[in-house]
């Protein structure tokens, strides 16, 4: 492998299990490990409920792009992205250039029950229900993942180890 695409994007909706996956793939491979909503809260102290509070999702996408940006420069790492990451054409543009981008795919019915009880999604706390939430952010983000993506893995009724597994095997087919 070359060296900018020793590097592994993580891209997919929220519970498809990105940052799950993301952290046993990098401790399996040796590798250091990002979630970039993490680094968005490191950076500014605050966590993403709270930025899209004050900034909306403008004033949050805004943070994202800087963090990506800085982040895929980066060699050698596993990267769990948030889920609206390629609504961005550059990030899009800086995540195929600089590693290569796996869409972590998971079907309604295992992302509804993965998010259920989490707070820390923005997102799903509209006026409409969860389901119809979701379901209207992959109908607009499923073709952008795919445009994106080096290789698709469903995480729906597949296990962390399988699902590391399959990562590994396309990386390094040998």
């Amino acid at each position: 492998m070359g060296n900018i695409k020793t590097n592994i994007f993580l891209i997919g909706p929220m519970g498809a299990g990105k940052t799950t996956i993301g952290r046993q793939l990098a401790r399996r491979l040796k590798m250091d490990f990002y979630d970039s909503d993490r680094v968005i809260e490191q950076h500014t102290g605050v966590d993403i409920p709270l930025i899209f509070e004050k900034e909306g999702e403008k004033g949050f996408r805004k943070r994202e792009l800087a963090v990506i940006n800085e982040l895929t420069r980066k060699e050698n790492i596993i990267l769990a992205t948030g889920g609206g990451v390629v609504l961005d054409k550059t990030n899009r543009e800086n995540l195929i250039e600089r590693g290569t981008v796996i869409y972590l795919n998971s079907n309604l019915k295992s992302l509804l029950k993965r998010t259920r009880k989490d707070k820390n999604r923005p997102l799903l706390h509209g006026k409409e229900s969860p389901e119809a939430i979701l379901t209207r952010l992959l109908e607009q983000r499923d073709p952008l993942y795919r445009e994106t993506a080096n290789h698709v893995i469903d995480t729906s009724n597949n296990s962390i180890r399988g699902v590391i597994q399959a990562i590994i095997s396309c990386i390094d087919p040998d």
